[in-house]
């Protein structure tokens, strides 16, 4: 028999489990402390249980718990990445980032990516599974508990895509949020996604204060077709469509992710053509020097070039930002360390 994930198990379907096992409903909010803000690996940990107690969830219940493989810290900006074995052996990353602000998490939503964008390293393998909630939220438990700092942003935008494991991701939200747990506000996490119109749509209607992330990166259909695949199946203006839908629902400013590639999407021209885009709408575009992986002939646009397209958004009163490169010299970008570990670990 298969045992059940317990740290997946919002409050009150761990009270409904309590009461399956005959046990009083004070026990849940215990077991809940123990896995959610007290952060244990192990029933052996919560010692306010009876043995007997401990040993029947043991028997009867997983308890999600990352192995830290490899971690690296920036000798530039002290960003810390992490590399997690799952039960199955599988491995994923994670990116601490620290900022004036408080400490960002950028976590991973699957095993493997099946997007295909091909500036990124996390889909050259394909999928391989969907993440757990529980396996979501202890990646940022583990990093709290490694850094002993409190994690006050969270950040999907690791490998995968997070609105292709919907149901697993709304429920990681509703346990993150809990006031019973980390209780992390809904507005300090971000969703990216490469736009999954009909999941946007979904989303919108669950009316969270999220932030929404599309990962644009580029200012045409044209483009877009040539670097990620999805826009075959989704055009910019449905993408638009359905982030107006979402700002409608939930007020919430949409952001905008722009990898600038040398040659690619990065004209003036280019710049323009986004202007267009998302002129009118309550957003935000973050511009990101892409990260240059060795399996790609893609190149980083030069900082002179990055400058001149964030200049002339601006001069046309588009709100942008362009992020800070973080984490260079560990193999931060998303996806790198991964395939690293796994080039070398298989034969």
């Amino acid at each position: 028999m298969d045992k059940r994930d317990l740290k997946s198990m919002n409050f009150e379907q761990v009270k409904a489990v309590m009461e399956e096992l005959g046990e009083k409903a004070f026990r849940a909010k215990q077991i809940y402390e123990w896995m959610h803000t007290k952060l244990i690996d192990s029933f052996d940990e919560m010692t306010n249980l009876s043995k007997a107690l401990r040993d029947k969830l043991s028997e009867n219940f997983e308890l999600t718990s990352l192995r830290v493989v490899d971690k690296r810290e920036s000798a530039k900006d002290g960003t810390c990445k992490f590399l997690f074995e799952l039960s199955d052996n599988r491995v994923i990353e994670s990116v601490l980032m620290k900022y004036k602000h408080g400490n960002s998490v950028c976590i991973s939503s699957q095993v493997g990516c099946r997007m295909g964008c091909r500036f990124c390293a996390s889909t050259l393998g394909g999928l391989e599974r969907n993440l757990t909630p529980a396996e979501m939220l202890d990646q940022i438990y583990k990093i709290q508990k490694m850094s002993g700092e409190r994690v006050s942003n969270v950040v999907l935008m690791g490998t995968g895509e997070p609105l292709d494991n919907y149901d697993n991701v709304l429920q990681f939200i509703q346990l993150l949020t809990d006031e019973n747990g980390l209780n992390i506000s809904q507005r300090n996490i971000t969703v990216s996604t490469c736009g999954l119109v009909n999941r946007i749509r979904d989303l919108a209607n669950e009316e969270l204060q999220i932030t929404l992330a599309i990962s644009l990166h580029a200012p045409n259909d044209k483009i877009r077709k040539e670097i990620m695949p999805i826009a075959n199946k989704y055009t910019i203006n449905e993408i638009i469509d359905a982030v107006t839908f979402y700002y409608n629902k939930t007020g919430r400013r949409i952001s905008f992710e722009y990898s600038l590639v040398e040659g690619v999407n990065d004209s003036e021209e280019n710049a323009k053509e986004l202007i267009h885009v998302v002129r009118g709408l309550n957003c935000h575009v973050n511009l990101i020097p892409v990260n240059p992986i060795k399996e790609r002939d893609f190149k980083q646009t030069q900082m002179q070039f990055v400058q001149n397209f964030k200049n002339i958004l601006e001069k046309n009163r588009i709100n942008v930002t362009i992020r800070r490169e973080m984490g260079s010299d560990i193999d931060a970008a998303c996806g790198q360390l991964r395939k690293s570990y796994m080039d070398e670990h298989t034969t």
